[in-house]
This record gives C-alpha cells, sequence and structure tokens, in this order.
C-alpha cells in the first residue's frame, strides 16, 4: 500500500494539472483525506483477501466433508479432492478401504455364522429323531429282553448327549458375539492345570489310540483366570483330537523366558495351508467344513482361545509343516501381567 501511494504521488507530480477537470478535483479531495483513503483501501483488501481464503477454505472443508459422507457407504471408485488436499484424500481413501475390508469381513462371518447354525438346526433333528424313535420302543414294547432295553437306552442317551452338545454350540455363538469378558485374575501353577486338562481327554484320545506326552517345569506359574485359561487348552487339545493322525502323540511343552511363559501344543496331523493358518482363529472359520457339525467343532474354539488369551496380554498363534501342527501361547509370567 505504501508503494503504491508513493507511486501514485510521484506519476501525479510530473504531471500539469488544470483546476476545471474531474480527475483534479478527485485528486486534490485524495490529497486532503489521505488517512482515510488509504485506510479504506486497506480495509478494502482486506476484506477481498479474507474472502479468497475464508471461500477457499470453505469449499475445501465441503469437500472434505463429501468424502467423508461417502465413508458412511464406501463405494469401489476412491474418493478424488483437489490437489491441495492430496493428504486429506489419502487418509480418507485409507479409512475407506479399512471399511470394505471390515464390511467384507462382517458378512463373511454372518454368512459363515448362518451357514453353522443352518447346520447345526439341520443337525438337531437326526439325534432327537434317533431319541424319540428309541425311547417310544422302549414304552411300547414293555417285554424287550434286558440285553436289547439296555442297548435302546444307550443309543438314546448317546443321541441326548450329542443333542446337548450342539446345544452347547448355540451358547458358544450366543457368548462370543454378546458377552464381555471379564478376567478373575489369580496365582495359577500351569503345570498342575496341563496335567489336569490332559488327564480330562485320556479317553478322547485313547480312542483314536493316542497319547500325550507333557515336558513341563517343576515351576510354571501365572497370573490368570483358571477357568477361561482352562478352556484355552481345552479347545486346543480338542482340535488335536479332532485333526490329529490316529495312533500318534501329542506333545505338551512348557518354559519360562524371561517374563514370558511359552507352551506349545504339537501334534502330527495333516500340513495346515498358510491362507488356512491365517485364518484359523477366526470366528466361525472351519478346518473342514464337512466334519465340522459331526465332530461338535463350530470354528469357535480358536477364536475364543485367542480372545481369551489376548485378554491376558498374550498371544497365540499355528505353525504347520511336514505333517506337524504347533499351537504355540505365550503368555505373562507370575507379575508380568
Amino acid at each position: 500500500m505504501l508503494a503504491l501511494t508513493l507511486l501514485g504521488v510521484i506519476a501525479c507530480s510530473g504531471i500539469t494539472w488544470y483546476g476545471g477537470t474531474l480527475l483534479y478535483a478527485l485528486l486534490r479531495w485524495v490529497r486532503d483525506y489521505i488517512v482515510f483513503v488509504c485506510a479504506a483501501t486497506v480495509l478494502a483488501g482486506w476484506a477481498v483477501i479474507s474472502y479468497f481464503f475464508i471461500s477457499r477454505l470453505v469449499r475445501d472443508t465441503q469437500m472434505v466433508l463429501a468424502g467423508a459422507e461417502q465413508l458412511v457407504q464406501p463405494g469401489q471408485a476412491p474418493i478424488r479432492l483437489p490437489a491441495n488436499l492430496k493428504s486429506v484424500e489419502d487418509q480418507l481413501n485409507l479409512v475407506r478401504e479399512r471399511a470394505l475390508r471390515d464390511a467384507q469381513a462382517a458378512r463373511e462371518a454372518e454368512q459363515r455364522k448362518n451357514d453353522l447354525v443352518v447346520y447345526l438346526a439341520h443337525d438337531l433333528k437326526t439325534p432327537l429323531t434317533s431319541v424319540i424313535g428309541y425311547l417310544t420302543l422302549l414304552r411300547e414294547e414293555p417285554d424287550l429282553p434286558p440285553e436289547t432295553r439296555a442297548r435302546y437306552t444307550g443309543v438314546a442317551l448317546d443321541k441326548a448327549e450329542r443333542l446337548e452338545d450342539l446345544i452347547n454350540e448355540f451358547f458358544d455363538i450366543t457368548r462370543f458375539n454378546l458377552s464381555h469378558l471379564e478376567l478373575e485374575l489369580q496365582d495359577v501353577d500351569l503345570k498342575r492345570m496341563l496335567e489336569q486338562v490332559t488327564s480330562e481327554f485320556s479317553p478322547a484320545l485313547r480312542e483314536k489310540g493316542m497319547d500325550c506326552a507333557l515336558d513341563l517345569p517343576q515351576r510354571l506359574r501365572v497370573v490368570c483366570d483358571p477357568d477361561k485359561m482352562a478352556r484355552v487348552f481345552d479347545n486346543l487339545l480338542n482340535n488335536a483330537c479332532h485333526y490329529a493322525y490316529p495312533n500318534s502323540t501329542l506333545r505338551v511343552e512348557g518354559r519360562q523366558e524371561g517374563e514370558r511363559v511359552i507352551l506349545t501344543f504339537r501334534n502330527a496331523g495333516r500340513t495346515i495351508p498358510p491362507e488356512k493358518l491365517e485364518r484359523m482363529f477366526e470366528q466361525f472359520f472351519r478346518l473342514d467344513s464337512a466334519r465340522g457339525t459331526g465332530t461338535g467343532n463350530a470354528g469357535l474354539g480358536l477364536a475364543i482361545a485367542r480372545e481369551i488369551v489376548e485378554a491376558h496380554g498374550g498371544s497365540i498363534y499355528a505353525r504347520s509343516a511336514d505333517e506337524q501342527v504347533c499351537f504355540t501361547v505365550i503368555l505373562p509370567a507370575e507379575g508380568g501381567l
């Protein structure tokens, strides 16, 4: 503004002015009110510049909001913003891609759950029909030989227990989706817990000709919720019973490294492809969908195990090679949680 004023004074000084002209009167008025003119010019310039930047800010904000609105129902087309908003565009597209992946994962999980419910509902009919049929025979033929009556009763009991397993699967689905995991922490001897849990699986292991070998130190203590941690071990052993080769050995090993306790559950079994290893801990994912409901495996055991382990501040992962499957559980040692 000062430079323009100086240039104007210099230009006007080099010109001969005549009093009768309109321009002379205007310039004389400007000279007399130079402070007012300068102030008005500065205010006008400030208003113009402010309008330019504010309008630009409003326009950019509106475009960012429009891009953000696309995140409500993200599509395959990327979000486009002006070049000066490139960083915002990149962030919005990252969120869009994450939302698309989450939505796809949610749809797949919902579809797997729906399929599982259909399978379980279908499987409920078979044991229920058997229970009703055998109980009807027992009621309608009171003179059956004791051996036949005992056999019918045993079959009905087996089918009723199968019904109980399937109903428990429904409860697992409900708990997994609706419950909030709360821990009741205690000082626990994992050596004794693993010995107890593996002994409970002895009948199931014997049915497949398997045995269990424990390699645990004398002291292996952690601070954990014993009921929930027992469920982790139960799910891992149950998974091994379903998928290990018959007449093989299930090896459970444990050791403490610094402030970590590392447990491994190793069994001989079909090598699991890497792409399935990454998904084994997803809810409702079953390694063998054809065997899922027949064995009582709803695809929740490993997902629940991971949730429990992570709630304890630990981690769980699986490896498979050369017809060996190994699950590793890492927990904070006593006092490390």
